[in-house]
């Protein structure tokens, strides 16, 4: 069942994830191993164990594509064309391992495609908050998002 076509994408309109996450030891491991990030910030506990953090911090890179991962099921699947871009990617506090983080996604903007008749342009902002509260993710994501089919047309 698809997402939010265009048409359903109403700026201002909040959407609180259901979708929640545990991350791991094994997550931040993983991934920095698969994509060559040797940082022993992210995977050597005894180097952070001297470090003003005194444990690995969670790959950033991971919490942003697991914030924006969150978010797909109810945003964005079967309607999607591309992601075109983020901007404004921040991460203002730090993210461990145990730590459970919940999305939300705000529509920021939106705006007819000038190249394709059959889609918009739609500017999510993303916002991932561990288990307190606290904010430890955003950002500003470009997505091209199909139109809804004439055939699909509410009625």
């Amino acid at each position: 069942m698809p997402a939010l076509w265009f048409e359903d994408c109403t700026v201002g309109s909040v959407h609180d994830h259901p979708i929640r996450r545990t991350v791991t030891e094994a997550d931040n491991i993983f991934f920095s191993a698969l994509t060559y990030n040797p940082q022993p910030l992210h995977i050597d506990r005894e180097f952070c164990k001297d470090t003003e953090w005194g444990q690995p911090l969670m790959n950033s890179l991971f919490t942003l594509g697991l914030m924006v991962g969150i978010s797909v099921n109810d945003l964005t699947t079967g309607t999607i064309v591309a992601n075109l871009g983020m901007t404004e990617v921040k991460f203002p506090a730090p993210l461990f391992q145990g730590d459970t983080i919940r999305v939300t996604t705000r529509i920021a903007t939106r705006r007819e495609s000038k190249s394709r008749p059959d889609a918009g342009i739609v500017e999510f902002d993303h916002r991932a908050y561990k288990q307190d509260g606290t904010l430890v993710a955003q950002c500003l994501r470009q997505v091209m998002v199909r139109k809804r089919p004439a055939d699909l047309h509410k009625g």
